[in-house]
């Protein structure tokens, strides 16, 4: 085991079958999976009918599930960093049917930040998450958990904790709480070609989270010049109010405090009709 990949193996089998019970999914389809370790979830998905790409950073683990599962027809190896190889896989694969993993710590977050960004979200997605990360992917308008990435997620998913994880069903056990969260996607998402650019926008919104939308939106204007098409400049103040008004907004309200469909609204009216 190497600590840089922050490894912990979840133990606890009936876990393990909650987490692929939760993909919904049938004989046939084609799941991938995140940080496979040495199979233990790889051996139920397998079992259950279901053809899985394994994406293994850790070489000698890469060479432990090739030589447990090389000969299986349904399972295919793709070694390195997911967020590193999952385009390309997908360039020769196409799209999965479902994502599941059970996730490092560390990179969970990137980890789903990228298959959102990156337009591959399935119908269905379950991961085991720190509890933090957790209720930050479920949290709403209001809430202190509530933050740039939770309105990333819920512009494109719905995402629910069907249970918690103790230490106790990891090994070796973590200083923390886990839970699985399961993503579904919302038939109403962010426009895949506007994923980059609104969340760029709201990382900038969330910036600093006691000043108003206004005023970090005119310290990020540069470096979301790229994204909205142009630099919003003396215009910002006018259109920016004009977008809050017909969502019923004050002017000086906070990122916070605006769901994430009101916050890619918002993105929609600053953004630059193309040419």
């Amino acid at each position: 085991m190497s600590k840089r990949f922050g490894q912990n193996f979840l133990i606890n089998r009936k876990s393990r079958e909650r987490i692929i019970a939760e993909l919904k999914a049938t004989s046939g389809m084609r799941v991938w999976e995140i940080g496979p370790g040495i199979g233990s979830m790889t051996a139920i998905a397998l079992d259950s009918g279901l053809d899985v790409t394994a994406f293994e950073i850790d070489h000698g683990f890469a060479r432990l599930l090739s030589r447990i599962f090389g000969g299986n027809p349904r399972f295919k190896l793709v070694e390195g960093d997911f967020i590193d190889t999952w385009k390309a896989e997908r360039g020769v694969s196409g799209m999965p049917d479902r994502v599941f993993g059970n996730l490092p710590y560390s990179a969970a977050n990137a980890i789903v930040a990228s298959l959102i960004e990156g337009d591959c979200v399935t119908s269905t997605m379950v991961f085991t998450v720190q509890k933090e990360a957790g209720l930050r992917m479920c949290a709403g308008p209001g809430t202190k958990d509530y933050s740039s990435f939770s309105v990333l997620c819920n512009s494109v998913c719905r995402s629910k904790l069907p249970c918690d994880l103790g230490a106790s069903s990891f090994w070796p056990k973590p200083n923390v709480v886990s839970t699985v969260v399961r993503m579904e996607r919302r038939p109403d998402p962010v426009a895949s070609e506007d994923r980059l650019g609104f969340s760029a926008f709201v990382r900038a919104l969330f910036s600093s989270r006691r000043k108003t939308m206004r005023n970090n939106l005119k310290a990020a204007s540069p470096v979301l010049c790229p994204y909205l098409g142009r630099d919003l400049g003396s215009d910002l103040d006018a259109e920016l109010t004009s977008a809050l008004k017909s969502l019923g907004k004050k002017a000086d309200v906070r990122a916070e405090a605006l769901r994430p469909e009101e916050l890619a609204a918002v993105y929609r009216a600053l953004k630059a009709p193309p040419p």
